[in-house]
């Protein structure tokens, strides 16, 4: 469905000249969304999935799907924004920082893990999603890294735009900075109003188009935006757990997904994007379900290996099972987790690689560290970096 263009032009001027910017209407769409047969029948698929997802979280050891669930959905949604730091890298950054692995990257994906785990704590607290918390993952996220001469946790108190080189040969010009405060409140009132009988997944679909139009700060929004799509799922009751990674969708859809954004801002075509988010949360709750499923077999099979070990198998399941949770390891956390003696780590390890479970990723004497690869291998799926 075509409506009136979803805002207005301002005249902004900049760098010289003069330019338009947009400024959104408010939340909801008016005139409201027309649910279609199209739209209904995704928007069905999507709470199939979601619901197929809840059920596998609730019998699987969730531990063992968190940690690189959360760490997945970071390495895309960064490599969206165009880092080169892949999942392993991530991973092994987190216990011993290897040469050839780029800092400023690596830095801004552990800046997204540590931004998710603030927004679930805080929402786990009660805390509302609102500016405030927005703004601190903002701070998060920035923090520490290529990002942190850009206002990280404060609102952009000059112009930006998207695509070309100034406002005036921009792709999409946001709302000028006086007005981003307006913009920003109606967003909050929207995402609070309990009068609005919507479902999670249509208001987690507005608020991302909206925040994304408002664009508020002057980097990162981009990451924020999808990071605030699992926020309200979660702080909603429909995730229990962040084991949706939605950024491959996003990822592999990028253009279409930037065609329908303007879409909505100049035709207000609502109904299009709302199909395409739909089955984003479709297929990426269906990708995570397989990712468990594949996981859960592969620890079957190298469980049964290590059950036929005789004696050793009850130090080489303890071992196992804190690879099960995080993928790459060295023996000083490993030492710390399972409380085993340093020597008896080394011989475990060393067992674990000769039955081809792990494998020494550093060719080091000293400081190595060790990889689950089959389990890595299932987990890249979608994440490998561009070649």
């Amino acid at each position: 469905m075509k409506r009136a263009q979803q805002g207005k032009y301002v005249v902004i001027s900049t760098v010289g000249e003069k330019a338009e910017a947009f400024v959104p209407n408010p939340l909801p769409p008016n005139p409201p969304i027309e649910w279609t047969d199209a739209l209904r029948a995704q928007f069905d698929k999507a709470h199939a999935a979601i619901g197929r997802l809840e059920g596998v979280s609730s019998f699987l050891p969730t531990n063992m799907l968190l940690y690189s669930y959360v760490r997945k959905e970071a390495v895309l949604s960064s490599m969206i924004e165009g880092t080169q730091s892949s999942l392993s890298d991530l991973l092994v950054h987190e216990i011993s920082p290897l040469q050839g692995v780029p800092l400023d990257d690596v830095t801004e994906v552990s800046n997204y893990v540590a931004a998710v785990e603030h927004g679930l704590k805080r929402v786990d607290e009660g805390f509302p999603i609102s500016i405030r918390l927005i703004k601190d993952l903002h701070k998060i996220l920035l923090s520490n890294s290529r990002g942190s001469t850009k206002l990280p946790g404060e609102i952009r108190n000059s112009q930006n735009w998207i695509g070309g080189t100034r406002p005036g040969n921009a792709v999409f010009v946001p709302p000028p900075p006086h007005l981003l405060i307006e913009g920003l409140s109606d967003l909050e009132k929207f995402i609070h109003d309990d009068k609005q009988d919507i479902s999670t997944i249509l208001k987690a679909g507005l608020v991302h188009l909206q925040f994304e139009t408002l664009h508020p700060f002057l980097d990162g929004n981009g990451r924020v935006g999808r990071l605030l799509i699992i926020l309200i799922m979660i702080s909603e009751g429909m995730l229990s757990q962040p084991l949706l990674y939605i950024s491959l969708f996003l990822k592999s859809h990028r253009q279409r997904y930037y065609e329908l954004l303007n879409n909505v801002r100049k035709e207000g075509d609502w109904e299009s994007w709302l199909i395409f988010f739909a089955e984003a949360i479709e297929v990426s709750a269906t990708s995570a379900v397989g990712s468990a499923e594949q996981l859960v077999d592969r620890a079957k099979v190298d469980a049964a290996i290590i059950d036929k070990q005789g004696r050793s198998r009850i130090n080489l399941t303890k071992v196992h099972k804190f690879f099960l949770q995080r993928p790459i390891s060295n023996s000083s956390v490993l030492k710390d987790a399972t409380v085993l003696a340093p020597a008896t780590i080394q011989t475990a390890l060393k067992k674990l690689c000769d039955l081809n479970i792990l494998s020494e990723i550093t060719g080091k004497k000293r400081d190595r560290v060790y990889a689950y690869k089959a389990y890595i291998d299932i987990l890249n799926e979608g994440s490998e970096l561009p070649k």
